[in-house]
């Protein structure tokens, strides 16, 4: 985030530049009241968020309003220099807090963390992929992920089975030092398809969209039913 006035003001006006990154774009009187701020106060802050270039105004006429009748709203949205602030600054922390954990336990408790992680997504997710057709799982997954902040997208593959594609980490730079995370994150994805997966990118390793390969369903059925054979032998 930008350098701003110290104490409560500096708060206050990462708070503004927060919500409108989470539900923006936004209108100022909107802040106001989830921030119990007044208009003044408001005004004040995306006047300093906007000279930041944290912030831009978007301006959008309501639904079945006619051209040329009534004032367009105006709204506020995060700009890519906004995001990326807060970004870096999650970030680092994440970086921070990993080396700590790491000198202090060692690197198998970055592990245990990174599993621990995921466990929220895996609690959530498990439940509603048990009545998902597996056609669909990886599709469900993307919009979760998109939830979360990762812009993921799904789509079929040219060499069979589906692509998983993860288009933003909030935290590559950490995953780069600590690739426990990615192998964490992958082996759920794998549990929650119940299905073999492949990363193939990851924009941790440079690569511009973290890239999962999703095996085809018929493979993890038939590699079932074999195991199933062997036991029963």
């Amino acid at each position: 985030m930008p350098t701003m006035e110290p104490g409560g003001e500096r708060g206050t006006r990462a708070r503004v530049a927060r919500l409108i990154l989470e539900h923006g774009p936004v209108a100022a009187a909107a802040l106001g009241e989830r921030l119990g701020l007044t208009p003044a106060a408001v005004r004040r802050h995306l006047d300093a968020l906007l000279a930041d270039g944290m912030i831009e105004p978007r301006t959008v006429r309501p639904r079945g309003q006619q051209r040329g009748r009534g004032r367009p709203a105006k709204l506020f949205a995060i700009t890519d220099a906004g995001r990326s602030a807060f970004e870096h600054a999650y970030d680092d922390l994440a970086g921070s807090a990993l080396r700590f954990l790491a000198e202090r336990l060692g690197r198998e408790a970055v592990a245990d963390f990174a599993r621990e992680q995921v466990s929220s997504l895996l609690k959530r997710l498990e439940p509603v992929m048990a009545t998902v057709p597996a056609d669909q799982r990886v599709q469900v997954l993307a919009q979760a992920l998109s939830a979360e902040g990762y812009a993921a997208s799904a789509s079929k593959a040219k060499s069979g089975g589906d692509q998983l594609c993860q288009h933003h980490c909030p935290v590559a730079h950490a995953a780069a030092e600590f690739p426990q995370l990615c192998e964490a994150e992958t082996e759920a994805f794998a549990q929650l398809l119940g299905t073999p997966v492949q990363r193939l990118a990851t924009i941790a390793h440079g690569d511009g969209v973290c890239t999962t390969h999703v095996s085809p369903q018929s493979l993890a059925d038939s590699a079932h039913r074999d195991k199933s054979k062997e036991t029963g032998r």
